[in-house]
């Protein structure tokens, strides 16, 4: 139990954990306090047995019990204060830091682990550690100590009674013991049902299209309908589980305020305790039992507290790429790789790729499905870094520079363009939240998009649905390109820019991209003859390696993939739909 208590203090932070600190021993001020109602109690039944009640133990004993009150009532106020801002301040930056520590891994960790684990832990665990973490360690805690604190004071009282209860104290840690055992057993089992609900809902919503238009519905709500039942199943599987045990602890905690109440009865009628005592006793035996019942209730949950924390802690703990490089501004952005490999659960993807791609030239990658180009583009932009070789940017190793300052030379345009859910606006100036409507404006029309947008209901204000679902493929493109436009980039990555776009977006497209690209080092995967003939430079990808490369023409003159490739395309092209 001290152990998790500990561990989120340390998981919260310097600055945090201080509060939570300082809570706590307010929460020793506060049992304090509570206890002091006890020899109020004392002074007025001294003397209502000594048939003698003076002024002075009117007034002290009430002052006694307004001075607990009071204190009570601050020391409350202050605690439950400094818990709230340090567990919702605790979540904020925790939330924060998952999010940059995840700009950092490599693209094979989203690959590896689904949107639905990472949403989980960025929503579900970080809102249970904010609602209801702080309350449960800190009822746990000031329980604990409340009752450690009587049994202090009742030594100074009768210190068989004490020992009573210290032995009921001893026991009812010992049963709150196996019920961390319990709970430990089953919370991981808890934390991973929730996380695939969180995943097969995401994944329902996110494929509604494919699911009705391939009917199916049957199946993927029985998918969804699992993780639904495996999650209430879990969730009563645990809470049968710590029945018996919370029952045994509350059982515990009772018969420790009986069994004060019966040796009391005893030692007075033995005639070895006053009367006094004896009725100080008995109202102590209350205190106490709403105590350690006040830290039973909690204590179930502080497994999954723990468990909560260590699924924060797994993603912050995943090992990033490099990024405390130097921060440089190279002269000229000409790309090059030697000896490139990569590979992918254990099938090797890029198989010694070397190549050279000079400042302000369009190199496009081609080649079959599954043959590395989307993979070597990502090398390229350190997406990932290779197992061997090295990529440079202007004659230095891409690992040389930070990662902020190396990703301010890219530009990305990808076939599945994410749009957020904003304002137009502010998808527009992503790169640069500080550039202003006129600039935005400027980039837009450049990029074909401005007569569109003012066509909206409110114009750049209109906020788009999450990814960009209440705009076309065509209208999204434009939308990140200008977005790449406003950062400026001297590098351009277009991977399938216009594989997704209809004929009548695609002129304006091609527009957009050309103003994009003007005086740009331009490295790009494309299936379009148009777009791939007017090349500096050609490479043709095939298992991995780079098996031709040229210039449209020169490939022409080989036989081997690219002529297959533009032939293919010829025949496409050439297809009619005959009425």
């Amino acid at each position: 139990m001290l152990s998790i208590i500990r561990h989120f203090f340390q998981f919260c932070g310097v600055e945090n954990r201080r509060k939570f600190t300082l809570s706590l021993f307010l929460g020793v001020g506060d049992a304090f306090f509570n206890a002091l109602k006890i020899p109020a109690i004392a002074v007025m039944l001294k003397a209502l047995l000594a048939s003698e009640i003076r002024m002075e133990d009117i007034f002290l004993s009430l002052g006694i019990m307004l001075l607990s009150i009071l204190g009570i009532s601050l020391i409350k106020s202050k605690s439950m204060m400094l818990q709230t801002e340090a567990g919702y301040d605790t979540c904020a930056r925790k939330r924060v830091e998952i999010a940059e520590h995840l700009r950092y891994l490599p693209m094979g960790y989203f690959n590896q682990n689904s949107l639905g684990q990472i949403s989980s832990v960025t929503t579900n665990t970080m809102q249970m550690l904010e609602n209801v973490a702080t309350r449960v360690i800190m009822q746990v805690s000031e329980g604990l100590l409340t009752t450690s604190l009587i049994i202090l004071m009742l030594f100074f009282f009768d210190y068989r009674i004490a020992l009573v209860l210290l032995v009921g104290f001893v026991l009812f840690l010992f049963c709150n013991s196996a019920l961390q055992r319990t709970a430990g057993k089953l919370s991981g089992r808890k934390i991973e049902a929730e996380s695939t609900l969180v995943e097969k809902v995401l994944e329902y919503l996110q494929g509604m299209a494919e699911v009705k238009a391939y009917h199916l519905s049957g199946e993927k709500s029985r998918e969804l309908n699992e993780a639904i039942h495996e999650n209430v199943r879990i969730n009563t599987e645990m809470e049968l589980s710590f029945i018996p045990i919370m029952a045994l602890q509350s059982l515990i905690a009772k018969l420790s305020g009986v069994a004060m109440v019966l040796f009391s009865c005893l030692f007075y009628c033995s005639g070895s305790m006053t009367t006094l005592n004896a009725i100080v006793m008995v109202i102590s035996a209350f205190i106490v039992n709403a105590s350690l019942e006040s830290a039973g209730s909690y204590s179930a949950l502080l497994r999954i507290v723990d468990i909560s924390v260590d699924r924060a802690e797994e993603i912050l703990r995943t090992p990033q790429m490099s990024i405390s490089g130097e921060d440089i501004q190279p002269k000229k952005r000409e790309l090059s790789a030697e000896a490139l490999a990569f590979s992918y659960d254990q099938r090797l993807i890029i198989d010694g790729i070397s190549l050279a791609i000079p400042e302000h030239t369009t190199t496009a990658i081609v080649g079959p499905s599954g043959s590395g180009k989307t993979t070597l583009v990502s090398l390229l932009a350190r997406f990932w870094d290779p197992e061997k070789g090295k990529v440079l940017l202007g004659a230095r190793n891409v690992k040389d520079y930070d990662m902020d300052s190396l990703m301010a030379n890219f530009s990305f345009v990808f076939q599945n363009v994410y749009l957020f859910h904003d304002s137009i606006l502010n998808n527009i100036r992503f790169a640069r939240p500080e550039a202003s409507l006129e600039e935005v404006i400027e980039v837009s029309k450049k990029a074909c998009c401005h007569d569109f947008i003012t066509a909206l209901p409110d114009g750049y204000d209109t906020v788009i649905g999450e990814g960009g679902a209440s705009l076309s493929g065509g209208e999204k493109q434009r939308i990140s390109i200008a977005r790449a436009m406003m950062k400026d980039s001297p590098v351009i990555f277009l991977d399938e820019a216009t594989a997704n776009v209809d004929p009548e977006n695609e002129n304006e497209l091609m527009h957009a991209i050309s103003s994009l690209t003007k005086e740009k080092t331009v490295i790009l995967i494309a299936h379009r003859l148009k777009t791939v003939s007017k090349a500096d430079q050609i490479l043709v990808l095939d298992h991995g390696k780079i098996v031709q490369r040229g210039t449209h023409e020169e490939l022409l003159k080989e036989d081997g993939l690219y002529r297959d490739f533009i032939q293919e395309r010829k025949e496409a092209v050439s297809w009619k739909v005959r009425k």
